[in-house]
């Protein structure tokens, strides 16, 4: 038994699940302190194909300073802080819950949660957060596409809420939704690899285990997440800036066909650098975060 703040106690499996959100929301603190410069060249680079506006991340974080100054980074910043937090709690405390359920009712044999398992948690984890998700990083994409004035129709993510709510309700907060989905499947690499990884280092190395999380989370995130899953995440950024778009199936196979049509098969890959060079530090970081506030909670492991 543990003993909360209110001093009654909790049985050591529900201490378990609600540490798995309260972690969370420390790796959404770092993930978006860390990782925001780079998406905001992402996403303006995404969203600009044809415009001729940057040449590439370097003249987009030029021209960016130059024009707006550091503030041009972290424009829609407050969004994904909020939004990062409780992402971050509903994706690493619920797949937190989905290990804990399936390594107690469908691998109860096992000392340890197998590869499938892991896999099988982290694809329902995404799945799940995609409901969170989908309006906080609509009011993002949208605030990180003002380019200053004449561009700017947003104060803030309030505004944008607003904004959308009076215009198409409920509907329109959720236009992402399909794109979200299918971007977060990907989520099958991330979670099969980070197992992986882990594993390797602790079975071939001495590293302690705060290191092993960073290392295995920012390595899981580059290469097993976000090479696989950069092309859907392009095409969502596309139905979420755009306003005509009612992110609906079939608007999403519209904006692929528009994309290839325009751009060829490197379309679905404009603003890959930045996205890679932010996914190590920002993954690493929030994992790391996440699986020390786990750890030293004294919660049950998955």
């Amino acid at each position: 038994m543990v003993q909360a703040s209110s001093g009654k106690f909790l049985d050591e499996e529900t201490y378990s699940r609600l540490m798995g959100f309260v972690a969370g929301m420390f790796s959404g603190v770092a993930k978006n302190t860390v990782g925001h410069p780079f998406d905001t060249v992402k996403v303006r680079l995404q969203t600009s194909q044809g415009t001729g506006r940057f040449k590439g991340p370097l003249d987009c974080v030029y021209k960016t300073l130059k024009q707006q100054g550091p503030r041009g980074l972290y424009l829609g910043f407050t969004p994904p802080l909020v939004g990062w937090v409780l992402m971050d709690a509903a994706l690493l405390g619920s797949l937190h819950n989905y290990r804990m359920l399936l390594h107690k009712y469908v691998y109860p044999e096992y000392e340890k949660l197998p590869l499938s398992g892991c896999i099988i948690s982290g694809v329902m984890s995404g799945w799940t957060v995609s409901f969170i998700a989908a309006p906080v990083e609509l009011a993002k994409a949208k605030l990180q596409v003002q380019y200053g004035p004449g561009t700017t129709k947003y104060s803030g993510p309030i505004d944008v809420i607003r904004k959308v709510w009076a215009q198409s309700g409920v509907r329109g907060l959720y236009k992402g939704l399909i794109s979200t989905l299918i971007f977060r499947s990907n989520f099958v690499f991330w979670w099969g690899s980070y197992e992986l990884i882990t594993q390797w280092f602790k079975n071939n190395t001495k590293l302690s285990d705060p290191a092993i999380n960073f290392w295995a989370g920012g390595l899981s995130a580059s290469f097993g997440f976000w090479t696989t899953a950069f092309p859907s995440d392009v095409v969502k950024q596309i139905v979420l800036c755009n306003d005509k778009c009612d992110g609906s199936f079939k608007a999403w196979r519209d904006t692929v066909r528009d994309v290839y049509q325009k751009q060829g098969i490197k379309g679905f890959f404009r603003g890959f650098v930045p996205s890679f060079l932010r996914s190590f530090p920002a993954n690493a970081a929030a994992l790391a975060a996440f699986e020390f506030v786990l750890r030293n909670s004294g919660a049950k492991p998955s």
